[in-house]
């Protein structure tokens, strides 16, 4: 450790491992620290996270908790839906989302408070450093990055509370004895990992999951609900009108209650090992296959298919974390005007794990009865048409059959 820190912004959770980094950055580079605290929706009271950086030294100016809810789902999690992001096809990217919103709010942490460096306590293993760091290095550009994993030699828990008790740093109970895995919680989904959950043959236990019942006991009578969209945003529940932080903290009441969002995945890490991991998006399952229900019928088939070609490309954009790139600006773009004439409502039935799209309508609407159906269509299609178009797509196909008898 060379550079000379004089203030840095902690991403701070409260937790043994970010409070153990606030007193390591204070006795290792002997600097001011600033912590900030985000509010996501995690479900925890984050007071204590304020009061605990009191304890620590912090200064009550230098101590942010900032309520980011609304600000995540509007313009994060809601345009990353109108694009069906979905990464290696089934992850709903919840973790994944919500690093660039941190990123960007301790920058402006940064800025505002006179600080020369940002730091956080991603391991040196995961994904999350990079979406971080790039994060900060995209607003940024000089901003100085203090990763405590990858530089001080607390290689274990053990090594973590026998630092806080030198420290006078509080342990609770719970975090003595070795975790059985590792969770990471916001609006849109909780994922657990690690542990218990590192041999992908053994079926996760019913104690991992904490956002959705069982699907086996969830109530046996299906519910049906509607989703209102505008231009490709949720914006009501059953005629009910909600912001979006509020209308997705709904819906996961909703899947919570119906067991929905449950994903089993082993993926591939961006930085090249794969991970097992466990999922719960209740909310995010049910506004995603709603949201693809509300396109069937007001997107155009050139239009829906090219979105399906590139939506694992911004997936992988997200999970790579390359939020704040020129290309997931240019894909979202191109998202957006898609978008245009996204609205109507969609009929879903929730039943015991399941979303299930009954039905949907649209005043852009491009379906046409009249033009499907079976019965006497007036003329509004003439079957005689097919003939050359089939003729026309088989000529190539007729050639290679004849060069090739």
């Amino acid at each position: 450790m060379t550079d000379t820190i004089d203030r840095v912004v902690l991403a701070f959770s409260g937790g043994l491992d970010t409070s153990v980094i606030l007193k390591w950055l204070q006795t290792t580079y002997r600097c001011e620290v600033v912590t900030f605290t985000a509010d996501l929706g995690q479900g925890e009271e984050l007071e204590p996270a304020r009061r605990k950086a009191e304890l620590m030294g912090v200064k009550q100016e230098h101590i942010f908790v900032d309520d980011l809810r609304e600000e995540f789902v509007r313009d994060y999690v809601f345009p990353m839906m109108r694009a069906n992001a979905l990464y290696e096809g089934l992850y709903l990217l919840g973790t994944s989302i919500a690093r660039p919103l941190i990123a960007k709010r301790q920058v402006e942490i940064a800025r505002q408070v006179g600080a020369d460096a940002v730091s956080h306590g991603a391991t040196g293993k995961g994904n999350d450093q990079v979406r971080f760091e790039l994060g900060y290095y995209a607003l940024a550009p000089d901003i100085k990055v203090i990763a405590p994993w990858r530089e001080w030699d607390l290689t274990s828990r053990t090594a973590l509370i026998a630092f806080a008790e030198a420290h006078q740093i509080p342990v609770p109970k719970d975090k003595r004895g070795e975790s059985p895995f590792s969770t990471d919680a916001n609006l849109l989904h909780t994922s657990s990992e690690g542990k218990v959950l590192e041999d992908p043959w053994e079926e996760v236990p019913d104690y991992v999951y904490s956002r959705t019942v069982n699907p086996e006991d969830a109530p046996d009578a299906p519910e049906i609900i509607t989703i209102d969209f505008e231009r490709g945003d949720a914006v009501a529940i059953n005629g009910e009108g909600l912001s979006p932080a509020s209308l997705l903290a709904k819906l996961n009441d909703l899947g919570r209650t119906h067991g929905i969002g449950r994903l089993d995945l082993v993926e591939n890490r961006f930085v090249g090992m794969k991970s097992r991991g466990m999922y719960e998006t209740p909310g995010g399952t049910i506004l995603h296959l709603a949201h693809r229900g509300i396109e069937q019928i007001t997107l155009d088939r050139g239009a829906a298919h090219l979105k399906d070609e590139l939506a694992p490309r911004y997936a992988e954009l997200i999970y790579n974390g390359l939020w704040f790139s020129p290309e997931r600006e240019m894909l979202q773009a191109l998202v957006d005007h898609s978008q245009q004439k996204v609205t109507g409502t969609v009929r879903l039935k929730l039943y015991k794990g399941g979303v299930h799209v009954i039905g949907r309508k649209s005043p852009y609407s491009l379906y046409s009865e009249k033009v499907v159906t079976f019965e006497d269509d007036a003329g509004a299609y003439d079957q005689r048409d097919a003939e050359g178009f089939i003729k026309l797509n088989a000529l190539r196909l007729r050639l290679l059959g004849r060069r090739d008898c």
